[in-house]
């Protein structure tokens, strides 16, 4: 590594034109707060013209990242599992790693059960429970265990519905976590192949960097999708919708600042890390995961954060990244299903006892992966109200809040995906403490805009979207 400092390397590397560039995080908020009045006026003024345009341009950039999911999951976990033969000791960092995801679940729905009794959310709701209905799309444990085998290569499916007048109507989609099986699988035959398999992992490797980039260009677009989306949430939810719920809601975004802010940092401070110093590296990845409400949309900016902001080591950190996008979801699988279950519980008159809340904690952490990294957590809700025997009308009487909540809950598990490396990494001796302890919020080494020319000259490295090309100390926050 050079000796120079990474303040006066990137101040040095930074154009006039990044220079002179307005940060990506203003860009985000400027976004942000004209949504918000956007939203107002179309509510205020009855626009609905304004209404359905937000929500079509919101909707827009949803599905550009929807569309890049499954090839970018297929090749990140194929990719993650062909590095760890350059990880030493690489079944034990593996260990660790699904360790400390069941730590920091664990953690984080003592949490939400915690402010569920404390703040009884469903007894001081204003809701009528006699029209709920339950949801088209539900989770059992048996439909968790069926998914995971694969109905085809590609974790395709079809869905057909009846439409008015007798019309059938098919619409397919893809199954995340069939993808993630099939992507461990092809992996570990890669790596048992061995050199035989070196053009097609080279392949593989090349096909991630290609759609690292188009999730990239993406990202560049979130200014104007923050805008749309907020926009389109004002407009079409509003005071009304949040009011019958209010209590609910603040405990999601409390439940999850408590994480963000005293359980993470404990954790951090425990591994002797600067809890300061992750936030304003991991920041970039956290405010678009705020945005997106996609972890795996997010995926290629967490993993360029873990590595050039907080000195995670590339080969590790594209194994546990990818994992972790699919699987740690400290939101949208601990808090949330906390918190929701208990809500639901006592609208519905149910009592709740000890053995409840422990098979609370208990699918939190071993069924996240079903939330598969995805926009929403119908199914993780779904799978823990029918394990608790509990009405699952409940879950439809949730939903039309869901976008509301479903923005802090993906940056508290984005930040949770970028925190295990991490600590890992420290544990082992795979974190440069000079790249993590240059982080400062608002620094110039946070503000690194990575241009096209970087980016497209950066060589395909080990990591998921990360060149190795790119020199070690390098700071990232998100190209404008």
């Amino acid at each position: 590594m050079s000796s120079t400092t990474p303040e006066a390397s990137v101040s040095a590397d930074a154009t006039p034109r990044q220079r002179r560039r307005l940060p990506f995080w203003a860009q985000v908020f400027i976004g942000l707060a004209v949504g918000v009045v956007l939203g107002l006026v179309a509510r205020t003024y009855d626009q609905a013209w304004l209404a359905e345009t937000l929500k079509t341009v919101g909707g827009i950039f949803v599905q550009l990242l929807k569309v890049i999911v499954v090839p970018l999951v297929l090749t990140a976990i194929i990719v993650s599992i062909a590095n760890l033969r350059q990880v030493t000791n690489a079944a034990r960092l593996a260990g660790q790693t699904l360790l400390w995801f069941a730590i920091t679940a664990a953690a984080s729905v003592v949490v939400g059960i915690t402010l569920g009794l404390v703040t009884n959310p469903g007894a001081n709701a204003t809701l009528d429970t006699a029209g709920a209905e339950a949801p088209s799309r539900t989770g059992s444990w048996l439909d968790f265990l069926t998914s995971i085998v694969p109905g085809n290569f590609l974790g395709l499916e079809v869905s057909t519905t009846a439409e008015d007048g007798g019309a059938l109507s098919s619409s397919p989609s893809f199954n995340i976590l069939q993808l993630v099986v099939l992507g461990l699988a092809i992996g570990a035959a890669a790596l048992a192949v061995g050199a035989k398999a070196e053009p097609f992992i080279e392949l593989t490797r090349s096909a991630l960097e290609i759609f690292s980039k188009l999730v990239w260009w993406v990202i560049k677009l979130s200014p104007v999708g923050t805008a749309a989306l907020i926009g389109s949430a004002v407009a079409n939810y509003g005071w009304d919708l949040v009011a019958p719920l209010a209590i609910f809601t603040a405990d999601v975004y409390i439940g999850c600042l408590i994480v963000l802010l005293v359980i993470y940092p404990i954790v951090l401070r425990l591994n002797g890390l600067n809890p300061v110093r992750f936030f304003a590296g991991a920041w970039p990845a956290i405010q678009f995961a705020f945005v997106s409400r996609s972890s795996i949309g997010t995926l290629p900016l967490t993993q360029r954060v873990v590595t050039h902001n907080l000195g995670v080591s590339r080969d590790y950190a594209s194994f546990a990244v990818p994992i972790g996008a699919t699987t740690k979801m400290d939101g949208c699988a601990a808090i949330y299903p906390a918190l929701a279950a208990i809500t639901v519980a006592q609208l519905f008159g149910v009592d709740l006892g000890v053995t409840d809340y422990l098979l609370i904690a208990f699918v939190s952490i071993v069924g996240s992966a079903a939330t598969a990294g995805l926009t929403g957590a119908v199914v993780m809700l779904t799978l823990t109200l029918s394990t608790l025997g509990l009405p699952l009308e409940g879950v439809g009487l949730l939903l039309a809040i869901d976008p509301i909540i479903d923005m802090i809950r993906t940056a508290t598990n984005v930040a949770g995906q970028a925190l295990v490396p991490t600590v890992v990494g420290k544990r082992n001796g795979l974190l440069d403490t000079a790249v993590y302890d240059g982080n400062t919020f608002g620094g110039a080494d946070a503000r690194l805009e990575l241009d096209e020319d970087e980016t497209a000259n950066a060589s395909t490295g080990a990591g998921a979207g990360v060149g190795s090309g790119e020199r070690d100390g390098d700071r990232v926050a998100v190209p404008a």
